[in-house]
């Protein structure tokens, strides 16, 4: 070599005048290949690229039979080549033909080479193929020699990921663009088919090469120092100073940030020749692309610190200062967004007239970034691993929030399915509107009520295009989250106003405030808490901040003047909370009729069963409370104590298990018994199977999103509500036999043609 580094600052310098020139990228490639073998003193230099079926195909050549670039071939995992894919770690070996992975291809004329080193072409952690070096001479390369590679492995991952690389003659095409499909957890149900737009998108780097190494060390210790600091500032302020798991993931964070090696590998990329951005990057690509192969699930989960910390030092060497603050992107026209995960306000800072679809590794269907998702009405699929990774911003995207699947890139065929997927369910849900007119009864006769759920004012001409008989759950904090600061009670009562108005007369239920636990105000103070989803929060915020429910309760009577009012108290736990609850609501309308105020017509004050220690005064809180409205998502994860953003117990309990039917039974009876009027509102409800069991066990109200009505009612107008509850109610007295009563449902609703499928 050179002397230590010199090489590699020498090849990248010529390699920049090369991917500069006016060439075909096969030209370019070939080019490349001929500068690294005389730059290193290699007899050899070749490059196979990863194509979409896996093999590598020989893509360029220096030393080799030029006749066999585009003719040989071999698996991943076949031969030297091939392991270095598989293991995404370089191979230096001074007698290759020794090694029992060595793998004779006749056709190169390799046989005379003894000598090899192999490292893979890695880009945000995947492999898109393998660059190789070869001398006759038994040698091993040095560690500079291999960085040199590494570094020039970088610009042809660039050239492999761009796309301009492709086969001769309609071969198969390179991996570096190739469709991808991945299954996850179907989280809101539709199709999209748009762009990707990344949640917290990873900052492009285009200038791999560096004029001055020892400038580009300085703009990385300075965006190390300004990350590092930024660290230290959230940790040393504000509510995170305060003890908790935040503060352990922070600290986890600045343990990363300040770790020696990582800063050291960092230096040594820039001095391979990269930019302070490139040296990041092929850092992180490393990192990633070992950490992939890891087994051990607490070290894939570190990937996402990492990740993170590799993101934010690049926002802070191109946009210092912006480090700890990624800034929500601009949307195409069909945007798909992609993320780790994110909470219900994140999702709708984004423009919803151009939102499709979204995508997170993480997320459960019960989460409430799922449920403002079904509100949205966009297709969602969590759980989906290594999403992030997997695409780039831009790239063309299909997400299944039917099936769960995602396809990136996809392929032509799989676009004709999905578009004849879409006019099917169009042709659907013409059938279901067909459906809106006609009398939800079910065949024997009973007549049951379908409510919408709705958190928008655009949400409310899915009244009239349903038929549904009204709002039963209108969530009030959605407003609260979408402003920049506290709605005055003027804004409040335009938006309460407008709804009511959009009702037409139909009944509509306000759910007082319900934040806290992942639905956080950025504008409210708020304390951090070990386990915020049974913390401060709804009803408990609001009877200890009397004047933020009082605020909210005048501002609904003042919008419902002259019509019918129906508030909803979430989250209570004992009825004294409910009996404070409706007093505040009491002062407040004397308060506007001695003010000479407009009354409503009339008012119903009713509470949310979600809290279990509810299930144990159900007479007494049926007889004061003038409905009950069940949120089966929180009761069903307080009674199982599975929190139900949580995707490793998230769906560890069937809501059709036999011990929360018999809750929602109990539920259903104390209602018949005092007269009191009972709906539920949770997403159990919107699947026409679990909405068939409520049904059976006395439920005659439900509320669900605007797309579910159609499944439902369909199920209903065949079902014969007495019969399934012949069959139903033995399953949920039986002492033994399985907890889980779907297989036993499923088996009932097939045997009668019941359409259960959503």
């Amino acid at each position: 070599m050179r002397g230590a580094y010199g090489g590699p600052r020498v090849l990248l310098r010529r390699l920049r005048e090369v991917m500069a020139e006016p060439v075909t990228a096969q030209e370019r490639l070939d080019r490349i290949v001929v500068l690294i073998a005389a730059n290193m003193v290699a007899e050899v230099c070749s490059v196979y690229v990863l194509r979409v079926d896996g093999d590598l195909e020989l893509y360029a050549t220096e030393g080799l039979n030029r006749d066999a670039v585009h003719r040989t071939t071999m698996r991943k995992g076949e031969g030297l080549v091939g392991l270095v894919a598989d293991e995404a770690e370089p191979v230096n070996l001074a007698d290759a033909q020794a090694h029992p992975a060595y793998s004779y291809k006749p056709e190169t004329g390799e046989e005379i080479y003894h000598s090899f080193m192999g490292v893979p072409i890695l880009r945000s952690g995947n492999t898109l193929g393998v660059l190789v070096v070869q001398n006759k001479a038994h040698r091993s390369y040095s560690d500079e020699e291999i960085e040199a590679l590494q570094t020039t492995a970088m610009v042809i991952a660039e050239m492999i990921a761009s796309g301009e690389l492709a086969p001769p003659g309609g071969g198969v095409e390179p991996v570096g663009r190739r469709p991808a499909h991945a299954g996850g957890a179907p989280l809101s149900e539709g199709i999209g088919l748009g762009h990707v737009v990344l949640h917290e998108p990873r900052v492009v780097v285009k200038n791999l090469i560096a004029e001055d190494s020892a400038a580009e060390l300085k703009r990385l210790d300075a965006a190390l120092a300004r990350l590092r600091a930024s660290i230290d500032v959230l940790l040393d302020e504000g509510d995170v100073a305060r003890a908790g798991e935040h503060r352990d993931v922070l600290e986890a964070f600045r343990m990363f940030a300040n770790d020696r090696g990582w800063g050291r590998r960092l230096h040594e990329a820039v001095l391979t020749g990269l930019t302070a951005e490139a040296a990041v990057e092929r850092v992180q690509s490393d990192t990633r692309a070992r950490m992939q192969r890891q087994t051990d699930p607490y070290l894939r989960e570190r990937l996402h610190d990492l990740d993170d910390l590799a993101n934010r030092l690049l926002r802070e060497l191109t946009s210092p200062g912006l480090g700890m603050a990624p800034a929500v992107a601009e949307l195409p026209e069909n945007a798909i967004v992609v993320a780790r995960s994110m909470g219900p306000a994140a999702l709708l800072d984004y423009d919803r007239s151009r939102l499709r679809g979204l995508v997170l590794e993480e997320g459960s269907g019960s989460s409430h970034v799922a449920i403002v998702a079904r509100a949205l009405g966009i297709a969602a699929v969590g759980q989906l691993e290594n999403a992030t990774g997997l695409v780039e911003a831009g790239d063309a995207i299909i997400v299944d929030g039917v099936s769960g699947e995602v396809h990136v890139r996809p392929t032509p065929d799989v676009e004709r399915a999905y578009a004849d997927k879409v006019r099917f369910r169009a042709r659907r849900q013409e059938q279901y509107r067909a459906l809106r007119e006609k009398p939800t009864r079910s065949q024997d006769g009973v007549d049951v009520s379908l409510y919408l759920n709705a958190g928008l004012l655009v949400d409310l001409p899915h009244i009239e295009e349903t038929g549904a008989d009204g709002v039963g759950l209108f969530r009030t904090e959605l407003q609260f989250m979408v402003a920049t600061s506290l709605p005055k009670t003027a804004a409040q009562e335009a938006l309460y106003r407008s709804v009511l108005e959009a009702a037409r007369g139909k009944p509509v239920t306000f759910r007082t405030l319900d934040v806290g636990g992942d639905k956080v105000l950025p504008y409210m103070s708020m304390e951090s808490e070990e386990n915020p989803a049974l913390g401060w929060r709804a009803i408990r915020l609001g009877l200890d901040r009397p004047a933020l429910l009082r605020t909210q309760v005048r501002a609904m009577l003042r919008a419902a003047a002259g019509r019918e009012l129906r508030i909803m108290f979430p989250m209570v736990a004992a009825v004294s909370e409910f009996d404070e609850a409706v007093a505040v609501v009491q002062r407040e309308r004397a308060r506007l009729d001695a003010h000479g105020h407009r009354a409503p017509t009339s008012m119903s004050l009713g509470v949310m069963v979600e809290v279990p220690s509810l299930l144990f005064q159900l007479d007494e809180i049926a007889r004061k409370a003038d409905f009950l409205s069940v949120g089966s998502n929180d009761l069903m994860q307080f009674l199982y104590a599975a929190d139900r953003g949580n995707p490793r117990i998230a769906n560890r309990f069937d809501p059709l298990s036999r011990g929360f039917l018999r809750s929602l039974r109990a539920v259903a009876r104390a209602g018949a018994k005092h007269g009191t009027p009972v709906t539920l509102c949770g997403e159990m409800a919107a699947r026409p199977l679990e909405a068939m069991a409520l049904l059976a066990v006395g439920y005659r109200a439900m509320s669900v999103s605007p797309a579910a009505v159609g499944p439902v009612k369909t199920m209903l107008l065949s079902l014969d509500v007495a019969e399934a509850a012949s069959v139903v109610e033995p399953l949920i007295d039986a002492e033994d036999g399985p907890s889980c009563l779907r297989p036993a449902l499923q088996a009932y609703a097939a045997k009668r043609g019941l359409p259960v499928e959503p």
